[in-house]
């Protein structure tokens, strides 16, 4: 059999490791964001009540908006808008983490098994592993920004709407035209630098918490590789990674949702460190954790669901696992 022959019979994931990895991930990413969805959306709603530069600038009108809490403002959404709304801008986020785990996954296990490198035993030191998880996440999430930008902004139409204010935006498509028209690519990646922050803060947490937790549970106990060992690890890793990410989250959210000139110039904040400075001199220092319950119970069912899935799958499809 030639070399060509033979290839052609290898799996699919032999053949095409990275393009699988990918695949994998994205597909697992999807089940846990349309799982946990509703969660992010009361999430971002919380993190833009009560904003000191709108009142400040007159866009609420002096009107306060009163700060509800998780499951008083949940059920406000319900209430006011309707079940569905709970689900509103689930589509880009859907889209956002095809491209942001997809990319992630695929830098770190490159930079882990390839360019960091393991040690002789197969493990993975702890500063190596903090190293490969920030930078695949600032880097799936530099690629994911455009749709993140849409998804924030669609998860607040329902409340603009309550507002009496027009609707932006009719769907996903017309999302991303207007925002195009309005302020070129470079409109596009508006907020992207507290965004990529925020991606390499989170997964610091997420993907270095859960690889160390993991790998550190089948070196030092008798736990097998797992749906125990996979569930352990995943709890740890959605709670540190909700209580690095939650204040670049705040900031990242607020820039996303502020008005913009014609030139898509923030008209609240100039920057991403001037967001922050806004709302620890206007709101307290511990508003940089307005949302951190349905984040933090995001985040842990969501790596749940991820890690869970992603194994499972890898595994059926013959992949070795994480």
């Amino acid at each position: 059999m030639s070399p060509a022959e033979e290839e052609k019979s290898l799996p699919l994931p032999e053949r095409w490791p990275r393009a699988s990895r990918f695949a994998l991930s994205a597909c697992a990413a999807a089940v846990a964001e349309l799982v946990t969805f509703p969660l992010d959306l009361t999430k971002t709603r919380l993190q833009v009540q009560g904003e000191a530069a709108v009142h400040h600038n007159g866009a609420a009108g002096g009107q306060a908006v009163p700060y509800r809490g998780m499951l008083r403002t949940a059920a406000g959404i319900v209430r006011e808008e309707g079940l569905g709304k709970l689900w509103q801008g689930a589509t880009p986020a859907v889209y956002r983490h095809i491209v942001y785990s997809g990319v992630r996954m695929v830098v770190y296990e490159h930079l882990r098994d390839s360019v960091l490198g393991r040690s002789e035993d197969e493990s993975f030191p702890f500063w190596k592993a903090v190293v490969g998880g920030m930078s695949a996440g600032a880097i799936g999430q530099f690629f994911a920004s455009p749709t993140d930008l849409v998804k924030v902004q669609m998860q607040m139409e329902g409340k603009r709407k309550l507002e009496g204010k027009p609707l932006r935006f009719r769907g996903v498509h017309h999302a991303f035209m207007k925002i195009l028209s309005e302020g070129g690519i470079r409109g596009l990646w508006a907020g992207w630098v507290p965004n990529v922050q925020r991606a390499a803060l989170v997964n610091m947490g997420d993907l270095t918490t859960y690889d160390s937790v993991k790998h550190f549970l089948l070196l030092n106990t008798p736990l097998a590789d797992n749906s125990v060992t996979h569930s352990v690890a995943s709890c740890c890793s959605g709670l540190v990674a909700a209580v690095l990410g939650t204040p670049a989250d705040v900031v990242k959210t607020r820039i996303m949702n502020q008005p913009r000139d014609k030139q898509g110039r923030g008209l609240l904040y100039k920057s991403s460190m001037d967001c922050l400075i806004q709302t620890v001199q206007g709101e307290g220092f511990m508003s940089l954790y307005k949302g951190f319950i349905p984040t933090w119970m995001r985040m842990a069912p969501w790596s749940l669901v991820f890690w869970l899935t992603y194994e499972q799958i890898r595994r059926i499809c013959g992949v070795s696992s994480f």
